[in-house]
């Protein structure tokens, strides 16, 4: 049977548009969504990533990502242009429940609001507790630091890259698995950062991997958020 060449436009329109909302529909899937978090005489906002079968089961990991200086503001935009926020925002799936806060202009990450933030999303989303990580790149990788050695027992792993920490106080997290990141070739936070850190933990006897990219300079995190194997090393720590 011929189509009559209008009933075949008509044909060929319903699938571009079927097609279409296939496409939306698969895009807004992967979405982190804006929200607002009030404490007691401050805000944070962070976007909030949730896998597409968050609803199927019953706890999900949860990874905290933490921006560097250059995406602090009002514009919660801004933190999707690096790390998980970015690829999230690019279509990429994650098995983990994905926290992304903004850091306000002038100011530098804040443990204490941080770990407020995480407790409001522990409770209001099926979230295990014995399998919270926390990520962060430049600006970020010093809060990581920060974060971890305030709340030792809070995380089950956490991967700094490009930042570094208190050293003379490393050996509080030594039971804590950390993988490090930096460019050898870094003239914004120097690669001594994170080796005065990595050594350190060795010191004590830490559980501690150390990643030194040899060509690579500040941004050493593209690599590194883009390789699976880091999604794969979180997700097997788990607190005992």
């Amino acid at each position: 049977m011929k189509l009559h060449s209008n009933h075949l436009k008509i044909l060929l329109a319903l699938i571009t548009i079927i097609s279409g909302c296939t496409v939306m529909k698969t895009d807004q899937s992967h979405r982190q969504s804006a929200r607002i978090f009030e404490g007691d005489g401050f805000a944070v906002n962070y976007l909030l990533y949730l896998p597409d079968n968050y609803k199927a089961e019953n706890s999900f990991p949860l990874l905290l990502f933490l921006h560097g200086s250059g995406e602090r503001g009002d514009d919660i935009n801004r933190v999707k242009i690096h790390g998980p926020a970015k690829l999230i925002e690019q279509g990429k799936e994650f098995p983990f429940i994905i926290v992304s806060p903004q850091c306000p202009e002038n100011e530098r990450w804040n443990p204490e609001q941080l770990s407020m933030l995480l407790d409001d999303v522990e409770k209001n989303y099926k979230t295990d507790k014995n399998r919270v990580y926390a990520t962060g790149l430049s600006m970020g990788g010093y809060g990581v630091w920060k974060l971890a050695q305030m709340y030792p027992d809070r995380f089950a792993a956490v991967l700094p890259i490009c930042g570094g920490g208190d050293f003379l106080n490393a050996c509080v997290i030594k039971h804590l698995p950390v993988w490090v990141f930096h460019g050898a070739k870094d003239k914004v936070v120097s690669v001594q950062e994170s080796e005065r850190m990595v050594n350190a933990l060795k010191k004590c006897g830490g559980n501690v991997k150390f990643t030194v990219y040899p060509d690579a300079g500040h941004d050493s995190w593209t690599e590194t958020y883009n390789n699976p194997e880091i999604y794969t090393w979180l997700l097997e720590q788990k607190k005992d």
